[in-house]
């Protein structure tokens, strides 16, 4: 396995995340070299939590031009959390202005590249896990598919969990979940009065483990909001500064001094207390669920988003995970490394994947800064 670290040098401070990449002691080799472009067969971009971003962010700026650039079959994931902080609100409802222009930056990569472009749901787009996110999820889905068309659509949609397929290239099968599904507490598709193919988790597992099985020897990427391993904050890595200044996980700007609830606060999401942590009951359920069928039927990649940071694990069940969540700029969070990290920073950017003609598949994390310069910071052969 042909890896490249580009090694950057920062500072982790109480207040903020690591500035730098992470990577593991002395496990430094040549660059690995870029696939031509009669080589590639298609390409497949991931990029998540971008739900918040600016006019002509960066990253997304960034994305559209490293998009444009590639030859053959291009695809764009967005792995959740597309609008912030609680989805799309009614028409004529508070926020609805500033939900669309949001969405509307992330379709634009997809309608200026002419690109095929999914958007998967994540736990803000459904209300921010509250009462009223079927129905957010619902609107947001309607208005991707309309305003988004023909390039970009919401899958899966209308609130059910799928899985969903495509193949878009003869190498190339991605599978789309939507794991806020399983976490969500309030109402959602759950039985035979839904207009969901699937409803329940026996009904989702048994049909993932039929399009692992009919995949061929197409390499299959399951792409998902909630990751399977992380070392971010939902992994686990809740920081100092979350102990001293709580309320900056509602607003990044709350600096305010709250020390005892700050712990008490940390203390209890570490054990569990909030199912959309890797610790929370409802999640590890879902994720038993689904390392079940991967430990079965091995998918190349599962790839999600959550947490906002760029992070490659070895994978134990699905044999490389990916975590790309930093997709917007100054959106990026902590991020630390695991016995299962091959990299991590917390610096903003994407995930390509280039599926080559000879079936090679070459992972490259490209970084952007706030002139939207990309850096390719890693890159491997997958095995």
């Amino acid at each position: 396995m042909r890896r490249f670290f580009l090694p950057v040098l920062g500072l982790a401070s109480a207040c903020g995340g690591y500035t730098a990449p992470i990577t593991p002691t002395g496990d430094v080799t040549p660059p690995v070299v870029a696939a031509s472009p009669a080589q590639l067969e298609s390409t497949l971009f991931l990029i998540g939590d971008a739900g918040s971003p600016g006019k002509d962010d960066p990253v997304l700026a960034a994305l559209t031009k490293q998009v444009e650039a590639t030859p053959g079959k291009r695809v764009i994931v967005f792995l959740g959390d597309n609008i912030y902080l609680k989805g799309m609100p009614d028409t004529g409802g508070v926020g609805r202005k500033e939900a669309e222009r949001r969405i509307d930056e992330q379709l634009k990569v997809a309608l200026s590249s002419r690109t095929e472009t999914y958007f998967i749901p994540g736990n803000h787009d459904w209300g921010y896990m509250g009462p009223s996110g079927f129905e957010a999820i619902k609107r947001e889905g309607d208005y991707i598919d309309s305003k988004g068309a023909p390039f970009a659509r919401m899958v899966p949609h209308g609130g059910c969990p799928g899985p969903e397929y495509v193949d878009p290239s003869p190498h190339l099968r991605i599978v789309m979940i939507d794991t806020q599904w399983w976490l969500h507490d309030y109402d959602r598709p759950r039985d035979s009065t839904s207009a969901c193919p699937f409803y329940t988790p026996a009904a989702v597992v048994n049909a993932l483990n039929r399009q692992l099985l009919t995949a061929g020897d197409r390499h299959v990427i399951v792409a998902g909001h909630h990751p399977l391993a992380s070392g971010g904050m939902h992994g686990g890595n809740i920081g100092f500064s979350t102990h001293i200044f709580p309320l900056r996980e509602l607003r990044p700007w709350l600096y305010i001094p709250l020390p005892i609830i700050g712990s008490y606060y940390a203390f209890n999401r570490e054990q569990g207390s909030s199912d959309q942590d890797i610790a929370g009951p409802k999640n590890e359920r879902m994720r038993r669920a689904l390392e079940l069928v991967f430990s079965v039927r091995k998918p190349l990649v599962y790839a999600a988003g959550h947490d906002h940071g760029l992070q490659v694990l070895t994978g134990r069940t699905a044999r490389h995970l990916l975590v790309s969540g930093a997709g917007i700029i100054n959106h990026e969070e902590r991020v630390a490394y695991t016995s299962r990290t091959e990299y991590a920073a917390s610096l903003p950017g994407f995930m390509r994947l280039d599926i080559l003609k000879d079936r090679q598949v070459r992972l490259g994390v490209e970084t952007v800064d706030d002139k939207g310069v990309i850096t390719e910071t890693f890159a491997e052969y997958l095995k």
